[in-house]
């Protein structure tokens, strides 16, 4: 939106400055441009390629009247000089030129950004879901048996504690194939945002390729009148001849491109280029995040001891000999610490993989060009407010559940019977994936300290 802003702003100044009143009469062209670009990046049902053909359609009927003020045209006659812009070209090869790149930039564009903020959004809900009773009984277990042992310093095994989350986190690791083909989906869209056609490249010069329209649509008003008054017949006079000003110095100055120092910049104060640099390399750092997810929990030494003899087996300490089942809701069915049932995968992850799905679909359409339009979230009740793009508060990070232990003094008894309060109330309303992150990081970082 600041890219549009600022082309907007520049070319309200060129050709204020340059036209003068003649531009004045006829902003409102241009200003509606601008209008339905930004409509169509925040969501908007555009038809991009119909809105562009729209504008020369308008210039040329505008321009037309200004280069032959001597006449008189009907809001018919102007309807059929329109109907030439094709076949007479009046403003050279620059509309087909501008009308390629602006369609691919904003296509790759919008997209782009509805995609971070349906990740964004697939991220927050799935870290909302429920998690089964079992999972809650696997997870005391882990935790809190080694008590009963008089062992409380002890740590999980390793394989134990794999076990344990990959029960629990069983559906969340379904999300993983779809996750990663959209993940991929959106950095081959991220390459439509760099090069030389990428969004900024083709916004910043728009006022500029304007004027140049201009200049070809004068240099060649003699042919165009002559084949237009010949397809739609000689217009009456208007009794008034043409301005003192001749026309041709109405329209003769050119502009001048941006020098670097001035190309305006992002929100964020910085190129474009970079801030897609630094998106793609946050987006490969999340690629397998839910499979990853037991083993980014389990970490050896962190939450899990590194002495594989030396580790709460979830029986007393000593080696944890049962095999590590693989991640997914189907690999569960021989999990030997979570009784997981393989026949009942969670609904609101499924809504999430489907989500997936179609925004994966969206990007490869992008990337090759090919517009679809945004429904709302009453068409696809698995993303919310899917149809708007990235305004000023837009966020363009995808927002993770974290796993890093928060700091805990070493007298935190409390905050220990109320983590081991919450795991044992009633499911009615079933814990979060949450409440299952923070009953993991509390209690072993707190007996870390106390019992040191």
């Amino acid at each position: 939106m600041r890219l549009l802003d600022n082309s907007e702003k520049s070319l309200n100044s060129m050709f204020t400055r340059t036209y003068g009143k003649l531009y004045m009469q006829n902003s409102e062209v241009f200003q509606d441009l601008f209008t339905e670009l930004k409509r169509y990046y925040t969501g908007g049902n555009v038809n991009l390629e119909e809105m562009l053909n729209d504008f020369w359609s308008r210039l040329l009927e505008r321009m037309f009247q200004l280069l032959n003020a001597q006449y008189h045209f009907t809001d018919d006659y102007l309807e059929c000089v329109s109907k030439y812009t094709d076949q007479l070209k009046p403003f050279g090869d620059v509309p087909r030129k501008l009308k390629a790149q602006v369609t691919r930039a904003f296509i790759a564009a919008r997209t782009f950004v509805q995609g971070l903020m349906v990740g964004r959004e697939v991220a927050n809900r799935v870290a909302k879901v429920n998690v089964i009773p079992a999972c809650v009984r696997a997870l005391t277990k882990m935790l809190y048996c080694p008590y009963c042992r008089s062992m409380p310093g002890l740590k999980p095994c390793h394989n134990y504690c794999h076990n344990v989350m990959r029960g629990c986190l069983a559906n969340q690791a379904d999300l993983d194939a779809e996750w990663n083909l959209f993940i991929d989906a959106m950095l081959l869209t991220a390459d439509r945002l760099e090069g030389p056609l990428n969004i900024e490249a083709v916004v910043e010069p728009v006022d500029i390729k304007i004027s140049e329209a201009i200049m070809t649509m004068q240099d060649n008003s003699l042919q165009v009148s002559a084949k237009v008054f010949q397809g739609c017949g000689q217009p009456k006079s208007s009794g008034i001849g043409r301005s003192a000003r001749g026309i041709s110095d109405v329209f003769s100055p050119r502009f001048r491109p941006y020098t670097p120092e001035e190309r305006p910049t992002t929100a964020a104060g910085t190129s474009l280029e970079r801030l897609v640099i630094d998106i793609k390399e946050k987006l490969k750092e999340s690629k397998k995040f839910w499979s990853n997810l037991p083993d980014d929990i389990c970490a050896k030494g962190k939450f899990t001891e590194s002495d594989e003899d030396q580790c709460w087996n979830s029986h007393t300490k000593g080696r944890y000999f049962p095999e590590v089942v693989k991640e997914g809701l189907t690999n569960q069915v021989n999990n030997p610490e979570v009784d997981v049932d393989i026949t009942r995968p969670d609904t609101l992850i499924r809504q999430q993989i489907m989500a997936l799905r179609v925004m994966t679909n969206k990007l490869k359409n992008a990337y090759n060009g090919n517009d679809i339009y945004f429904q709302d979230s009453s068409d696809e009740g698995s993303t919310s407010g899917s149809g708007s793009g990235c305004s000023d508060g837009c966020t363009t990070e995808f927002v993770f559940v974290g796993t890093e232990a928060p700091v805990i003094g070493a007298d935190r008894s409390d905050e220990r019977a109320a983590a081991a309060a919450a795991a044992g109330k009633s499911f009615s309303r079933g814990p979060s994936l949450l409440l299952v992150m923070a009953a993991l990081t509390l209690p072993l970082q707190a007996l870390q300290t106390q019992w040191r």
